[in-house]
């Protein structure tokens, strides 16, 4: 789940209603965690935050703490704790005991638990359902160090003879959620010593023994020479030291010495059970407390920098929580955390309030929402003039990726995208702002043009920054010919529906880009017909054309076709129509419309599937 670095995409607090419907699912998938249990994870005073991934992924936390709970699919179906949660509160969930350190090297490397490095107790093994959360321990330590979910029942594991995978691994001790902490949580936090251990509220529920002696310190020594190509298979194996290689040796060595480090932590890491009531409740401080004086320099240059890269004119005007939330928050550097109660204006109003009396930004208080709103950017101010924007170096390294992506890219890999060409409705706009007609643009391109034209004619009303006077020349580009006759035209629009309503009285393209073939075609995208219906003996044939819009050989796909599924293809070509149609034999309607979308990327919005079989 952690194995790759994927930057959150927004962080925001979570409301009153949003925090107990929090607490109800994880009191509800979590029957062992009391009441007290939930409040030490998530203080009922505290502020809790949620940061949403790309992936789907939702964090849970104390703001300025640890991460306590992540979300899997984002909807609170599949809600697990992380290792900091469970080293606070150990009996959260019912957990496996490994058999030894050697299983532990393969967990904390990212690999899922299978059955065989379970320690099974005398009683026989457990109780459990498909799909459960559970998590993963060492011998004689109560802290856990994985988090997963099973795979199968305890019936289907007792008939595969406790063999195969028992625990999907879904986060575990140094995955890159651990070191996100590391890295944005706690500033210049060293290794499990620094993170743990001199924690206040972790320091309350544990004790560290002066020297590391714990089960993980002997159970790396239990099967010594062992080695396993799955996690937990027990099988005699060849003494690595007895290798020919002398690269593979030093590099097992090596391995070792950092498994042992790593499972001495886990083992001198020690919970009691008496935890003070009055301590559950205790909130992480930060190590580095920050002035009133830093907190106001760090919102001034967070502003500045989102001024400068993340606020467009077109989006204005926008609430005041929105700028806080999209644009200042993620702006801030690394290992920062901006609370405005912290700052010498105390609210988010009167901070925006002193940036718009210092002429930066004009906004203005919604009587009605009560909020305050940002209607306009002063781009020719100093202190906008003078700074200058960071170029973060997170940034720099996605980007290089994405080039490495696309130089390795599968020839197969295909890529759609919808252009738009001025039409004579619109060619006056164009050439008002010096654009050129014939070229072709995206939405947000040709979107730009219209905005840059209201921008040059003032044409944003004056007590309403939302809305846009239409003057002859838009309004004609806008509406000439789609209003029925004896109707008036309109006099003024809407920001948020000016630029679809302008991209779509352009002429539409579309470009389909496949590995270093490209194609540029008029008209909005035709979509690939699938179709099955009964010939003659109640045989079942299936019926594909339309491929060539996203350049696939007819030819060749019918004989891929023809080995995938083991039948008989043809090809013909489509009467009174350009293109050709694929004939296969047998009701493969779905399995095919699967391997357009896996094997040749085909959106699945660009596929249609009409099954005549069915009554």
């Amino acid at each position: 789940m952690f194995k790759k670095a994927i930057e959150a995409k927004s962080h925001q607090r979570l409301s009153g209603a949003d925090r107990k419907k929090l607490k109800r699912t994880i009191r509800d998938r979590f029957p062992r965690a009391s009441d007290a249990d939930i409040d030490a994870l998530l203080p009922p005073k505290a502020e809790i935050t949620v940061s949403k991934f790309v992936n789907r992924v939702h964090l849970y936390g104390v703001e300025g703490n640890f991460p306590m709970f992540f979300d899997v699919d984002g909807r609170g179906s599949e809600i697990f704790p992380t290792v900091f949660a469970l080293w606070k509160v150990p009996e959260m969930l019912p957990s496996f005991i490994l058999k030894g350190g050697e299983v532990s090297q393969f967990v904390i490397g990212g690999a899922d638990l299978m059955f065989p490095g379970i320690s099974i107790p005398a009683e026989g093994l457990p109780s459990f359902l498909v799909g459960e959360p559970w998590a993963v321990k060492v011998p004689g330590n109560p802290a856990p160090i994985a988090v997963g979910s099973t795979t199968m029942s305890t019936a289907e594991a007792l008939k595969a003879g406790l063999r195969g995978k028992a625990l999907r691994i879904t986060h575990y001790y140094r995955d890159l959620l651990w070191e996100s902490v590391e890295g944005h949580y706690v500033p210049n936090a060293g290794f499990l010593e620094d993170v743990v251990f001199e924690d206040p509220v972790f320091l309350s529920s544990a004790q560290v023994p002066d020297s590391c002696e714990g089960s993980g310190d002997s159970s790396n020594h239990e099967n010594d020479g062992g080695d396993s190509k799955e996690v937990g298979e027990s099988a005699d194996v060849k003494d690595p030291t007895s290798d020919s290689h002398p690269t593979s040796k030093t590099q097992l060595d090596s391995d070792t010495d950092t498994v042992e480090q790593v499972t001495k932590a886990v083992g001198g890491f020690k919970v009691t059970d008496n935890i003070a009531a009055d301590e559950s409740t205790t909130v992480v401080e930060e190590q580095h407390t920050l002035s009133a004086e830093d907190v106001d320099a760090y919102l001034d240059k967070c502003l500045l920098e989102a001024l400068h890269t993340t606020v467009n004119d077109k989006d204005l005007p926008m609430p005041g929580s929105t700028l806080w939330s999209n644009h200042v928050l993620p702006c801030r550097p690394s290992g920062i955390t901006l609370d405005i109660k912290k700052s010498s204006h105390k609210k988010l109003s009167k901070w925006l309030q002193a940036k718009s009396s210092a002429g930066l930004i004009s906004v203005k208080e919604d009587k009605y929402k009560k909020e305050t709103v940002l209607f306009s950017v002063n781009r020719s101010h100093l202190d906008y003039l003078s700074f200058k924007p960071e170029r973060r170096q997170e940034q720099k390294v996605d980007q290089g990726g994405d080039q490495a992506v696309k130089e390795t890219r599968s020839p197969k890999l295909l890529e759609v995208s919808e252009i738009y060409k001025p039409s004579v409705h619109v060619n006056p706009i164009f050439a008002s702002v010096g654009a050129d007609t014939g070229k072709l643009y995206s939405a947000s391109e040709a979107s730009d043009v219209v905005f840059k034209y209201i921008e040059k004619g003032h044409l944003v009303k004056t007590m309403n920054k939302s809305i846009v006077v239409l003057d002859p020349t838009l309004c004609d580009a806008l509406f000439k010919g789609a209003i029925k006759k004896g109707s008036a035209y309109p006099t003024e629009i809407h920001k948020k529906d000016l630029g679809s309503t302008f991209v779509s009285r352009m002429q539409a393209h579309h470009v389909v880009t496949r590995g270093s073939e490209s194609v540029v075609r008029k008209g909005s995208v035709r979509t690939i017909q699938i179709m099955t219906e009964r010939r003659q003996g109640n045989k079942k044939v299936t019926k594909l054309s339309g491929m060539e819009t996203f350049l696939m050989d007819a030819d060749a796909l019918a004989s891929e076709l023809q080995k995938k599924f083991a039948c008989s293809t043809s090809v013909s070509e489509l009467p009174g129509k350009k293109g050709h149609e694929v004939l296969i034999q047998g009701g493969v309607i779905d399995d095919v419309a699967r391997h357009l979308v896996e094997q040749y990327g085909v959106p699945k919005r660009y596929i249609e599937i009409l099954d005549k079989t069915k009554k």
